[in-house]
């Protein structure tokens, strides 16, 4: 298995994360009040640890499969996470024509991979296992956690700046009282710092997982026609943007809305042709 150096990135993306929400509290409230903004730091981090396997579950209204109600599911997830040596995950489908699929959980024993009723109409069995390949290995290199914090720490510094603006930044004395711009700036600034790290964690960590899962496979090509069919399937029946769905779309393997110009740049996603060429360069296939 290649690690991509994911624990180093780890460190260093929720490092910076964290970090910033500290950078947010003293701004706002002063040093002397440092210490409640590393409390909602750590609070929400539990949260989004032991919530990462029932969040996306519970937005995407999915439901668990037994192997007679889904046999190649079944059939393609037991064949790799044996070759992998990792416990079969809880397997779901989500009752929506959108094609995508996505893993969550904290870590391999705690698992579930859920596919949508569209993807698995879209999709092939090769093609679904180039797909399935792609989500156990984000299970497998911890990616499910990571992105599950880092989504719930960047919430937390974004509503940390809000209501420090909707209060005028009054939790300290006058003297301790940010500037009035400079608090507007923090408060504009640091959601967007935050949804610039979450992009980071989440961009990497899709290469990493397409080439990882393309190695247990076996078929980085198999992944590489996946996804093709999964850029036009989102476009022509994209989710719509609730917020309980927009809070798990770093999730799932293809960007869930329908998105152009100016938005794709926070999209947690990277863009699919990029993806598909690196596949194809692994597979040593040329044009």
């Amino acid at each position: 298995m290649h690690q991509h150096f994911n624990g180093l990135k780890t460190t260093l993306l929720l490092g910076g994360i964290f970090g910033l929400l500290l950078l947010v509290g003293a701004l706002l409230a002063g040093g002397r009040f440092i210490w409640l903004f590393a409390l909602v730091g750590l609070v929400t981090t539990a949260i989004g640890y032991w919530n990462s396997d029932k969040i996306a579950i519970k937005a995407m209204r999915a439901y668990p499969v037994s192997e007679v109600q889904q046999p190649a599911m079944y059939r393609v997830v037991r064949e790799l996470s044996t070759r992998a040596n990792q416990p079969m995950p809880r397997l779901f489908v989500s009752p929506t024509q959108a094609p995508n699929a996505f893993a969550t959980g904290r870590n391999p024993r705690n698992a579930a991979v859920c596919c949508t009723e569209g993807i698995l109409q879209l999709l092939d069995e090769r093609e679904l296992r180039g797909v399935l390949g792609h989500e156990l290995m984000h299970v497998y290199n911890r990616d499910i956690l990571t992105s599950s914090v880092a989504a719930a720490v960047a919430g937390a510094i974004t509503s940390v700046a809000q209501i420090g603006l909707f209060f005028g930044g009054g939790f300290g004395d006058d003297d301790d009282r940010p500037n009035p711009l400079a608090m507007l700036l923090i408060a504009l600034a640091a959601p967007l710092g935050a949804t610039v790290v979450q992009l980071a964690i989440s961009r990497t960590r899709e290469y990493d997982a397409d080439e990882d899962g393309a190695r247990l496979t076996g078929d980085p090509l198999a992944l590489a026609s996946a996804l093709r069919k999964l850029e036009l399937g989102t476009q022509q029946l994209p989710l719509p943007p609730e917020r309980e769905l927009v809070s798990a779309s770093h999730l799932m393997i293809a960007n869930p809305f329908r998105g152009d110009g100016f938005s794709r740049l926070f999209s947690t996603h990277p863009p699919m042709a990029e993806r598909i060429a690196r596949l194809e360069a692994q597979a040593g296939y040329r044009r």
